[in-house]
């Protein structure tokens, strides 16, 4: 009978490891981003349902900011006109441009890497805030400091 309960506590023990190694959890964003803000247009729905994603993903250091102009922050953070989307994210000083999926930003805020930000420009079918089925892979591109972009990366 003790033997039965070791048995069963050690398949329970694993079934939890790797329900939990296989969930969500792997891609939320490690260590401090410091302040994280959302901006949007406070008509916007699926701004709001991106702003849950990274909620979710990133903790309670996530400040919505609504605003009547989204293209005075865009033009802020100089983000080129054929990449914007429809809300624009700053974390630890980039700006993430879109529905971007936290793989990316968790690229974004491990290598550090010399640009201005990231973006994935529209509002793609099946991207985090986004109804419908994902169709063909998502490219983010990064934005350089003299505002040349190149493929940051897909998925």
């Amino acid at each position: 009978m003790k033997n039965a309960y070791i048995f069963s506590f050690f398949i329970l023990s694993l079934l939890g490891v790797s329900i939990y190694l296989l969930s969500d959890n792997q891609n939320k964003i490690d260590g401090n981003v410091g302040e994280v803000i959302l901006y949007k247009s406070n008509t916007c729905g699926c701004c709001g349902i991106y702003y849950n994603y990274l909620r979710n993903n990133i903790g309670n250091s996530i400040k919505a900011v609504n605003l009547e102009d989204m293209n005075a922050i865009k033009e802020k953070y100089t983000i080129p006109l054929f990449l914007q989307s429809c809300h624009t994210t700053i974390i630890s000083g980039y700006f993430v441009e879109g529905h971007i999926p936290i793989e990316a930003i968790n690229k974004l805020i491990s290598e550090k890497p010399n640009i201005k930000g990231i973006a994935m420009p529209g509002m793609p079918s099946g991207s985090p805030g986004m109804p419908g089925k994902k169709i063909g892979s998502f490219d983010v591109f990064a934005v350089s400091n003299d505002g040349k972009s190149e493929l940051f990366m897909s998925l």
